[in-house]
């Protein structure tokens, strides 16, 4: 699975910072970064945790 987030909708309320730390950081400027696209898959269960509580819908799931 590929994770992509919409820099216009992510208010950078770092939720996902905390479900997957290794998978999403928040830089100095408070813009979200994603470490890898391509999701490694025993990380897979979080991120779509991460994409399912983001308060703005920010993140999504690709095939």
């Amino acid at each position: 699975m590929e994770v992509r987030v919409d820099l216009d909708m992510c208010e950078a309320n770092g939720v996902c910072v905390g479900i997957a730390p290794d998978i999403f950081d928040l830089d100095d400027d408070e813009v979200l970064h994603i470490s890898s696209a391509v999701v490694p898959v025993d990380r897979e269960a979080d991120v779509r945790s991460a994409i399912s509580q983001c308060p703005r819908a920010a993140l999504s799931e690709h095939p």
